[in-house]
């Protein structure tokens, strides 16, 4: 360790290859961190566009869970031929998605491009939607309407080549009805 610190004080011409060293360290750094960034920013945003996709699917649901909270049912059933069915839909989450987001379809994901090639792709989306129970006896710790959606996000990293994987991440979006009035 001495004979390291006696160099690096030396002014023999030894600092030379040191500051390339350094300078190709403070570089990598900078690509590192400049590509967490990116992805984090990546995500947000699409993690955005989903939450605000699977909103407005559940919004378009009052239609079907208003009158029934109003009356005192539950969430979306609806009275017809002498019984209580189910009424909910999960909207089109997928199309809300390509609008906000300008994806297209491609391979199976929707992807979204650049003049450089993919910058990310959503693809395996899951809606699952629980509706409240109907006319339940006890008020308390009873299940409410609402909307729970997952997809997958990958992004290629856009340095390495395809030395390194794309990240991969699954987002998770919750969505509930309630009633203001």
């Amino acid at each position: 360790m001495r004979k390291f610190l006696h160099r690096l004080k030396s002014k023999k011409g030894f600092s030379g290859p040191w500051v390339v060293v350094v300078a190709m360290i403070g570089v990598m750094l900078f690509v590192v961190i400049s590509q967490y960034i990116r992805l984090m920013t990546i995500a947000a945003g699409v993690k955005d566009a989903v939450q605000s996709a699977v909103i407005s699917a559940s919004v378009s649901n009052w239609a079907n869970v208003y009158p029934c909270i109003r009356e005192g049912y539950a969430g979306g059933y609806k009275y017809t031929k002498g019984a209580w069915n189910k009424r909910m839909t999960s909207g089109n989450i997928y199309g809300r998605l390509s609008n906000l987001l300008g994806l297209k379809y491609s391979g199976g994901k929707y992807v979204s491009t650049t003049d450089d090639g993919v910058e990310y792709a959503v693809y395996g989306l899951s809606v699952h939607i629980d509706n409240s129970p109907f006319a339940p006896g006890n008020t308390n710790g009873i299940q409410e309407f609402q909307a729970t959606s997952k997809i997958t996000l990958e992004v290629p990293l856009s340095f390495g080549g395809d030395i390194l994987p794309p990240m991969k991440v699954d987002l998770l979006v919750k969505s509930k009805y309630m009633p203001k009035f």
